[in-house]
């Protein structure tokens, strides 16, 4: 257990950090996910608008250091190249 003010002080901005984290990185899954799923249903448009949608908050994570920017990129790619492939 932390015995020092800063490591009591650390292990309250870790907690925090790590509940932001899971929200935003639920976000992020969330949004691909609903990518996927217009692809998989054959919408071309629908799946389009949730690409669209889904750039920016893969590259917000990728930005505030969530997920590492190769990932972000590789989401990203396939995403588009499954897209393209309709």
């Amino acid at each position: 257990m932390a015995n020092s003010a800063q490591a009591r002080k650390r292990v309250r901005q870790a907690e925090k950090s790590r509940g932001r984290n899971a929200s935003h990185r639920s976000m992020m899954r969330t949004q691909i996910k609903k990518t996927l799923k217009a692809i998989d249903a054959g919408d071309k448009d629908a799946a389009t608008e949730a690409y669209k949608s889904a750039v920016p908050v893969i590259d917000r994570m990728a930005g505030k250091g969530l997920i590492h920017a190769n990932k972000a990129a590789r989401h990203k790619s396939r995403l588009n190249a499954a897209i393209r492939a309709m």
